[in-house]
């Protein structure tokens, strides 16, 4: 169990006696049976975040949102903008959220080849999002303490920026550096952007699948804090899997902690299980 999670915060990792705990949220894929795996694992009350990946669609995301929310868990989709066909979609999507106590939705770019409609980015995703959501929801959107594959560091600052107004959380790509989550938190500070960053952390996952993943999704430096065999990469492993609890601990004792946890289950959902109180 990881250090700094709140027993009543979904992920429940931690020791509450040892140190303030942080505030967290779950993130799933939906495939199939994963409304089954949570409500099984995790209590009605878990602030689940579900994500929006090219070769599901925007459907499959809605989904097994409304079906979580009618279990009673918080849900935050991913409302990725190249996965949108139209601004009438997006219109009915933010409806059925509402009707089903939805009040939270991530917005993101989304990682499809060619956009399906209007939307190319989240800029103006997220603009549409508060005008026809009417102002019901709040906002993810996403932080780069990494930087991105394929978009420039000027422009995730400009983004954010335009952002700035209607946003009301950034979560970060998954990094593996307190210092480095610390450091760019700071930057957006000094730039100006006091949104709440909240820190991506993957969850207990086999290593080999995370060095994969995380080489895919643009993660640089701090990837040398899994794949590494020196002390400090035997330290965040437990055995072949990653084991976060050293980062959530480290970025709990930061001069600024961030102001919450989003950790990437990978659909491990069993391992995040709430710490009863």
């Amino acid at each position: 169990m990881a250090a700094g999670f709140g027993a009543d915060s979904g992920s429940g990792l931690g020791d509450p006696a040892e140190q303030p705990a942080l505030p967290s949220r779950v993130e799933i894929i939906p495939t199939a049976g994963i409304v089954e795996s949570v409500v099984a694992q995790l209590p009605a009350g878990t602030t689940v975040t579900v994500t929006c990946l090219p070769n599901h669609g925007i459907e499959r995301t809605v989904a097994a949102s409304l079906e979580l929310a009618g279990h009673g868990y918080n849900v935050v989709p991913h409302l990725a903008a190249r996965s949108i066909g139209s601004r009438e979609q997006l219109a009915s999507i933010l409806r059925d959220c509402r009707a089903a106590g939805i009040a939270e939705v991530f917005a993101i770019g989304g990682d499809k080849a060619q956009a399906a409609g209007p939307y190319d980015s989240s800029d103006v995703l997220v603009r549409d999002i508060a005008e026809l959501g009417s102002g019901n929801f709040r906002i993810g959107v996403a932080g780069y303490p990494e930087g991105h594959p394929n978009i420039s560091d000027q422009q995730l600052l400009d983004s954010l920026r335009a952002k700035a107004d209607v946003a009301d959380r950034i979560v970060t790509q998954m990094c593996f550096s307190a210092e480095l989550i610390g450091t760019y938190a700071a930057m957006l500070r000094t730039e100006g952007i006091t949104i709440p960053v909240w820190a991506g952390v993957a969850g207990f996952v086999p290593r080999t699948k995370l060095i994969s993943l995380a080489t895919k999704i643009g993660v640089g430096s701090s990837l040398r804090f899994i794949s590494g065999k020196g002390a400090l990469g035997l330290r965040l492993m437990g055995g072949t899997r990653y084991n976060p609890d050293a980062l959530v601990a480290e970025l709990t004792a930061l001069p600024t902690p961030p102001a919450g946890i989003h950790l990437y289950s990978f659909n491990n959902v069993g391992s995040h299980a709430p710490v009863p109180a």
